[in-house]
């Protein structure tokens, strides 16, 4: 998970330069709904999500149509490892939403102290001395790290729903939502194989990939605990620079690798009492 949502950063920045951000999120939720709608109508109970179709527009919302546009917007001025950098900022602000909701998965004091290494990590990796010349667009930003925050915790909500009906229901509002715009803002010329290349990739793996895993995820080890995958994304990013652009590898990243590593491992680590609670659970 930590891979496929690495490598959006740098495709988004690369198609944003020649596609507005409406027509991007509009081509991402086009393809994933169409590569997965017709799998959930032969292999998922689809008349399942009747009953929480308030909650999946919501979840919708605030997991993919306000969130792609604004981290799309964003980038057209921020740089890719900045964005990186804030979104990184999703586990801290799930921590704090589980606890002021009394959420069955809130985190107690070790978990707090592994999110802010991880935090302090991913700044070493892309570097705490990045510009933000436009507040604004670290605001965007930062409504997009309330979203995924929010947007996890409601995929936990909805357990008895097959998880590719909510996927390919929430891509399917998202792509109509944007359908209008996104024709109304198509390039007036092709774009370079470039970006073609970075929107496919962003459809294909990002977008309806990622979320088939992501929900696995989230079942498997709860909402506040997948988070921590954004402390991983900006290293991948990295990793990808310096393998294909020969960008350096300095100390600093060797530092902030270590400290991602074990600041994920004590964030997401289970407490004696609440693994043993687990085990009691599974033997039931």
């Amino acid at each position: 998970m930590g891979v496929i949502w690495g490598i959006p950063y740098l495709l988004i920045k690369i198609a944003v330069a020649e596609v507005e951000p409406a027509t991007l999120v509009f081509a991402r939720t086009a393809i994933g709904t169409l590569l997965l709608l017709p799998i959930a109508l032969v292999r998922s109970n689809m008349r399942a999500l009747l009953p929480h179709w308030r909650l999946l527009v919501v979840y919708t919302a605030v997991e993919v149509i306000a969130p792609w546009f604004l981290l799309s917007h964003a980038e057209t001025r921020l740089s890719s490892s900045l964005a990186g950098l804030l979104i990184a900022g999703v586990p801290l602000v799930g921590a704090v939403l589980a606890l002021v909701t009394a959420h069955d998965d809130r985190p107690d004091a070790m978990r707090f102290v592994g999110l802010a290494l991880g935090f302090i990590g991913v700044g070493l990796v892309v570097g705490f001395n990045v510009a933000a010349d436009d507040l604004f667009a670290v605001a965007e930003v930062g409504f997009v790290v309330l979203g995924y925050a929010i947007g996890a915790m409601l995929i936990a909500r909805m357990r008895d729903v097959p998880a590719m009906a909510v996927i390919a229901g929430s891509l399917a509002i998202a792509a109509l939502t944007y359908l209008p715009f996104g024709i109304a803002q198509r390039p007036t010329a092709l774009p370079s194989a470039q970006a073609l290349a970075s929107v496919a990739i962003l459809g294909v793996v990002c977008t309806a990939l990622a979320f088939i895993v992501f929900f696995a995820l989230v079942r498997e080890v709860g909402p506040n605990r997948a988070t921590v995958i954004t402390y991983v994304n900006p290293a991948v990013a990295v990793v990808l620079g310096v393998a294909l652009l020969h960008e350096p590898f300095t100390a600093s990243i060797a530092a902030g690798f270590a400290l991602i590593a074990l600041g994920s491992f004590v964030g997401t680590r289970r407490s004696g009492l609440r693994a043993r609670r687990d085990v009691l659970v599974q033997a039931k």
